[in-house]
């Protein structure tokens, strides 16, 4: 019996033969209709409708607001003016790569007790940058990555019926094995001052050679969910492949699962610091961009008023998906964590 796929957590659910984009889920209504952002969508209750209120008929549509229009997310204006910054104010001070946006999911945790961050609000809430002393926990229970995996196989292939309302997903299966080199003998050898050979183990041709530099993050906190999730902004600057020993290394068993422009990564970590020491086994789960060239041409055209409206807000619009690929992995995590 095939399960259900991965659920949004929401009350209003698309047909099954209606496909919407990520924007028109924020203004779908339960009639099966999406509603205009430009005027008023639907009739006046008292012109044509035979609803009465507190009657037993059905209640007519409501309009988004007095306006006609919804109002600004702020949450993902918030994350959008954040990206953009860290891409066109940042990162031009850094070596030119390949830009990173990616939303892990993990816990937030109190730096001195170790429990789960508790904060005094009710629902999903941006952290203030370096506001709270938190740690962001990215490692999963294996229960809760068998979780995830179940659950992301289960879509997976529902998303290949014709009855699915949105485009079906792509699976790929990856061994790959991570070397880290010094970037310079004589630094410090902390994580951003190494180079990292990303090699396929089932080949041993190098996939990527790339020194990655940490650009900033954002902590999101949701209360009413078992995990949290963090984005983060990176550029992956590419490197010549290293001379001399490895630091150390890590091996990455990793299920990918693209959609559309982002791709989810349930990875399986097992590292080792040393020879002698005893490997070290970790989980993690992330949704990124997949490509760097949009991300940055979106933001181009961002605040350019030689553009039209549409392309300006293309770039939200991709950090809405974003957005809202983060949340519904969040709001399907398990307690077990």
């Amino acid at each position: 019996m095939v399960q259900p796929p991965i659920s949004a957590s929401r009350t209003d659910s698309p047909p099954p033969n209606k496909r919407l984009r990520p924007a028109d889920m924020e203004s779908y209504n339960t009639n099966g209709s999406t509603a205009s952002s430009s005027g008023h969508p639907h009739a006046h209750p008292s012109a044509g409708s035979t609803s009465t209120a507190g009657g037993s008929g059905s209640l007519p549509p409501l309009s988004l607001s007095i306006l006609g229009v919804e109002p600004l997310d702020e949450f993902v204006k918030e994350v959008a003016d954040f990206v953009y910054h860290m891409i066109t104010v940042v990162s031009p001070n850094y070596p030119p790569g390949k830009i990173e946006v990616e939303a892990k999911v993990g816990i937030l945790r109190d730096k001195q007790s170790g429990r789960r961050l508790e904060l005094p609000v009710l629902v999903e809430t941006i952290l203030q940058p370096d506001s709270v002393d938190t740690r962001f926990e990215s490692n999963m229970s294996a229960q809760q990555h068998k979780h995830f995996n179940n659950r992301l196989n289960q879509l997976t292939s529902a998303s290949q019926q014709p009855s699915h309302p949105a485009s079906p997903l792509k699976y790929t299966h990856q061994l790959l094995k991570d070397s880290f080199y010094p970037l310079d003998p004589n630094s410090s050898n902390s994580d951003r001052d190494k180079i990292r050979v990303t090699k396929d183990e089932k080949t041993n041709q190098m996939v990527e050679c790339i020194h990655k530099i940490r650009l900033g993050d954002l902590n999101i906190y949701s209360p009413k969910h078992h995990g949290d999730w963090r984005v983060s902004v990176n550029v992956e600057v590419p490197k010549q492949h290293p001379i001399g020993t490895a630091l150390n290394t890590r091996k990455k068993d990793r299920l990918s699962y693209s959609h559309e422009e982002f791709i989810i990564d349930l990875t399986q970590v097992t590292s080792q610091a040393s020879a002698a020491a005893p490997p070290q086994v970790t989980h993690e789960l992330e949704v990124e961009i997949a490509r760097s060239d949009l991300l940055k041409s979106l933001a181009a055209r961002r605040n350019d008023p030689n553009v039209s409206e549409h392309e300006r807000s293309a770039f939200d619009e991709l950090i809405r998906a974003f957005v809202n690929n983060a949340r519904i992995l969040v709001r399907n995590a398990i307690e077990h964590w």
